[in-house]
Formats: C-alpha cells, sequence, structure tokens
C-alpha cells in the first residue's frame, strides 16, 4: 500500500522504526475508536507482540477517537499531522522556520484539547456548592495556547515584513526569480546545490530541507544571473494549517516567475506526485507561473527506461493546450544540467518578469484582531 509505505517513510524521517502495517477497511470510520472495536483489539497485541511505543494513523483522527484509542491500545497514538509537525519541528533550523512550525503545532494543539482534567477543576460552586464547576484546566490551557498563537503570530509578521522588503528588492532590480518546487525528497536540494555551488543539506529522507534557499545562478547562456531559492517539499494530504503557517515559505513559488519543477523519475506514483504538487501550487496561487518539468534521478533509472532525448515537451494535465518543457537530469552525477540551465536561459529571454503585487485572497485588515491568519504570504 502506497500510502502505508510513504507513512512508515515519515515514521523513519522521525526517527522511529515501523514494525508492522495494519489496514482496516470499513464503510465510515467509527465514531469512538475510528477502526472498531475488533480491529483495535487486533492492533493491541501487535502493540504487545512488538512491544511498540506508538501507533501511527495515516488518516486523521478527531481528539476523542485519539483518546478512547490511547485508553483502548494503553500506548500514545498520533496520525499523520502529529507525526509531519513532529518533523517539521525537528528540522526547522531559521527563525522564521521555527516560528512557522510553531503556530502551526499551537493550532494543531488548539484542536486536542479534550475533557482530561476534570478532577482538577479550580473550584466547585458557590455557596452551598451549587453551581457548576468555576474555571477549569482546560479553559486556562485553551486561553494559554490562543495568547502564545497571537503572539508567534505577531512575531511572523515581523518576520514577513523583511521577507516582503526583500522580495521587493529584487523586483526592482529586475530579478528574474527562478524557485524549486516538487514532491518531498524529489531531489530538491540536491539540484540546488549542484546548480549554484551551495552547500544546503540534503539527504534521502522526507522533508530534509524546511528552510528556504536563495542563491544567484549566473546563466552563461544569457549572460545573466537570476534568482534560484529552493523550498519546502510538498507530500500528499499536506495539512492545511502547515500550508496557512509556511505560507510565507511557500509564496516564494507563489512570486516566481519560473517554476522548476522537480520529479524523482524512479518513483512508481511519479503521476500522483505530479498532481499533488499541482494541487498546492494552486492552493497558493501559483498555477499559472511558467513550469519546467525537470525530471531528476536519472541515474536510479534501468537503461532501458532512460530517454532517448535530455529535453522534449509533455501536456501537464488534461486541459492544458501548451506544452511544458520538460528535461532529463542527475542533479547527483550531472547530466542533463547543462540543458535545464539553457531551458532557464529561454524562458529568461522569452517571458516578462511577474510583476509583485500581493494576492487579493490574503489582503489583511488591520483592525481586524482575527485577520493574521489571513496574512498575505510574503517570502
Amino acid at each position: 500500500d502506497e500510502s502505508l509505505d510513504e507513512l512508515a517513510l515519515l515514521a523513519e524521517s522521525a526517527g522511529d522504526t515501523p514494525v508492522a502495517k495494519v489496514i482496516a477497511r470499513r464503510p465510515a470510520p467509527d465514531a469512538a475508536l475510528f477502526v472498531g472495536s475488533g480491529k483495535a483489539d487486533e492492533i493491541k497485541l501487535l502493540v504487545q507482540a512488538h512491544q511498540a511505543h506508538t501507533v501511527l494513523f495515516d488518516q486523521a483522527i478527531s481528539p476523542a477517537q485519539q483518546r478512547n484509542l490511547e485508553r483502548v491500545l494503553g500506548v500514545p497514538v498520533a496520525d499523520r499531522t502529529a507525526l509531519i509537525l513532529e518533523i517539521f519541528a525537528a528540522r526547522a533550523q531559521s527563525h522564521e522556520g521555527k516560528l512557522q512550525v510553531e503556530l502551526a503545532r499551537l493550532q494543531y494543539l488548539a484542536t486536542r484539547l479534550v475533557r482530561r482534567w476534570s478532577h482538577l477543576e479550580r473550584q466547585s460552586g458557590g455557596i452551598g456548592m451549587r453551581g457548576g464547576p468555576g474555571e477549569a484546566q482546560i479553559e486556562l490551557d485553551r486561553r494559554m495556547i490562543d495568547d502564545r498563537i497571537k503572539k508567534t503570530k505577531e512575531r511572523l509578521k515581523q518576520v514577513q515584513r523583511q521577507r516582503g522588503t526583500q522580495r521587493k528588492a529584487r523586483s526592482r532590480n529586475g530579478v528574474f526569480k527562478v524557485s524549486l518546487v516538487g514532491y518531498t525528497n524529489a531531489g530538491k536540494s540536491t539540484l540546488f546545490n549542484a546548480l549554484v555551488k551551495a552547500r544546503t543539506y540534503a539527504a534521502n529522507q522526507l522533508f530534509a530541507t524546511l528552510d528556504t534557499t536563495t542563491r544567484s545562478l549566473y546563466l552563461e547562456q544569457a549572460g545573466a544571473s537570476v534568482s534560484l531559492s529552493d523550498t519546502v517539499g510538498f507530500i500528499r494530504d499536506l495539512p492545511h494549517k502547515l500550508v496557512e503557517a509556511f505560507r510565507a515559505t511557500l509564496q516564494e513559488a507563489a512570486d516566481a516567475d519560473l517554476l522548476l519543477h522537480v520529479v524523482d523519475a524512479s518513483s512508481p506514483v511519479l503521476e500522483e506526485q505530479m498532481a499533488e504538487v499541482e494541487k498546492v501550487l494552486a492552493e497558493i496561487g501559483a498555477a499559472d507561473v511558467p513550469q519546467i518539468l525537470v525530471y531528476n534521478k536519472q541515474d536510479l533509472l534501468a537503461d532501458d527506461q532512460r530517454p532517448r532525448e535530455v529535453v522534449d515537451a509533455m501536456l501537464r494535465s488534461a486541459g492544458t493546450t501548451e506544452p511544458t518543457p520538460r528535461v532529463f537530469v542527475s542533479a547527483l552525477t550531472g547530466s542533463g544540467l547543462t540543458e535545464l540551465r539553457q531551458l532557464i536561459s529561454t524562458a529568461m529571454q522569452t517571458q516578462p518578469l511577474i510583476p509583485d503585487e500581493r494576492d487579493p485572497r490574503f489582503d489583511v485588515d488591520p483592525t481586524d484582531p482575527e485577520s493574521s491568519s489571513q496574512e498575505p504570504p510574503q517570502a
């Protein structure tokens, strides 16, 4: 099952060791245990047999289902969103990246507050012990989390203003902006290092890179330099809160003049991965940005699977009429990089710069305290 295989890779990226997989087929999720009582007992036996420490669910589970499952299984339970948040928290390096992860984690945690602390209520009503309980621990926690969310958003707005100033400076200087996008572990950071001789962290794992890195790439064919940015990778069912929190990072793609859509050519599900990338690009308003498809990891393909031509073109979707340039490369060996630079040079010379305008969907009303969640995405 490709979905569970990807969940196992996510677990390994978080430092865990998968020991067993279970598939539950139901017409609808069970309201109490998500998988039903019989399947929950089966999972409990597997937990005891393997001495497992955690059970991971590929789908999102409700706070009540998580609480009930933990009582039945006797070990912590987490869903796909919590696992991705854990990875992001461990990998974020920059101040902005850490703030974005903290915001997403707090927003996720705010939905996990279920009534677990009834024994910690601070008072038991008024005179004669009549009336309901006073302020409960859950209410204290909710208010504390809300305060931290508000402060984190304010700090993020300051960082985003600085990013916006840098982006506008590049636009005023007429710099052609190129961004690397693609499914996580498609080889974006390795390709970035190969093109600009940078030393950004690259590894064969999901979400190895979270922080946006921008370098100048000189194109000998065009006799000019472009701005090349490496961005966070996408993944199937990327949690909405992460898309919202990482809007500043993802906006680097929406503000680009050209996208290099990096595809893992050795993946058996590359078409599904490409569709997920297109889905997120549409969500952040980057669906109409011109693309070059970069089919990476040619070194992992057998000789009879490699293309006859290094450069060709293809239709990205059924609704498009104009073919998108495609180049086959290996960021590890360097093959195809000369042709890729030529394609970037051609795109730079044949298309105008995209004006630096804000997406009206993210306009902010400074008088609305809730409008910080609609902060214009800036890189």
